[in-house]
């Protein structure tokens, strides 16, 4: 089936190395290691303050995104972050990680109070995608999520994102329409889980490592792609083995970035966001020049062609067929 839609013979497909591969699906698994920070690590190590809110004032409270006030390093902001467990219960609690809409309109409420108080929001991105539960489905993800893209491209506040783990699909994208959006090392970033991409392409999860390679989703491919503007390198093995430092050195580059921001008119802001967006997928208009119609055929002209003997003599004739170019029956005639 791929081949069949990128128009080539199997034979000519390039063999994928084995060792790209491996190097890939490596770095998803340590973007999904269940000891990585999670929102409120990082916080907690990084922050002099926290104050979290509850509750979306519709539904209910949503454990999976943690929301609420931060001072990082004397600056206030306003912090948005998915949360996973770190073992099997909390992970339950937390719905592993994927927000229901309560947990969006949560986050669109915290966003909207940090335009209200004039405060930059910090995003931080970790979901394998939306959650597909009947539940979700039934209160509404596709409109909450689409409300949250929407309230972040509008937002008249510096907006900084943050890829801490697995940033996938609408999940992913519906708290990351940043500024400015930065990865740590070993976060990946992609429109679908690779899974999904495999059981799409290959009708097997069995190639999930092909698809990751394929999807370029680690943050240096990101980072080359434009989606994201600056990768962090991670301590040592990586996140999962040194939360502080992970934590000092992304509170050094949130903090230039709050500083570069906060000058800007929210007018210039805006507008660089929009502009930022507009760029992705970029694309070449190509001017042809207009096609002169034919002049119009008056009736003796088109008398002229049915009378015409050498009319039914030419273009491709089918044995055993008819239509409504065949000469016309001596009878008839």
């Amino acid at each position: 089936m791929v081949d069949r839609l990128l128009g080539r013979h199997p034979a000519e497909e390039p063999a994928v190395p084995e060792d790209a591969k491996a190097q890939m699906w490596n770095r998803v698994q340590l973007a999904r290691n269940v000891r990585r920070p999670r929102t409120l690590d990082l916080l907690a190590e990084m922050a002099d303050e926290i104050v979290e809110i509850h509750g979306d004032r519709a539904f209910g409270d949503d454990a999976a995104m943690a929301c609420g006030f931060a001072r990082i390093d004397g600056r206030r902001v306003v912090f948005v972050g998915q949360q996973k467990g770190a073992d099997t219960d909390e992970n339950v609690r937390r719905n592993f990680g994927m927000p229901h809409p309560e947990g969006y309109r949560k986050a669109i409420r915290a966003m909207e109070l940090a335009e209200r108080f004039g405060l930059p929001v910090v995003t931080f991105v970790d979901v394998p995608g939306a959650h597909p539960g009947p539940e979700s489905e039934e209160r509404g993800i596709a409109e909450a999520i689409a409300r949250s893209i929407g309230t972040m491209t509008r937002l008249r506040t510096p907006i900084i994102s943050i890829i801490t783990g697995e940033g996938g699909s609408g999940g992913a994208i519906a708290i990351a329409v940043g500024d400015v959006v930065i990865a740590l090392e070993n976060a990946v970033y992609a429109v679908i889980s690779p899974e999904g991409c495999a059981a799409i392409l290959w009708r097997t999860s069995d190639e999930a490592a092909t698809a990751a390679l394929a999807m370029r989703m680690s943050a240096h491919d990101q980072l080359e792609l434009g989606v994201v503007d600056r990768v962090v390198a991670e301590p040592g093995e990586g996140a999962h083995a040194d939360h502080a430092e992970t934590a000092r050195r992304l509170r050094a580059v949130i903090v230039a970035e709050l500083d570069r921001l906060a000058p800007i008119p929210s007018d210039e802001l805006l507008a660089a966001r929009y502009r930022r967006y507009r760029a992705f997928g970029a694309y070449t208009e190509v001017t042809t020049p207009p096609v002169t119609p034919p002049p119009p055929r008056g009736l003796v002209d088109r008398v002229r062609d049915l009378l015409d003997p050498t009319r039914w003599l030419t273009g491709p004739s089918t044995s055993g067929s008819s239509s409504h170019d065949d000469p016309p029956a001596r009878e008839e005639a």
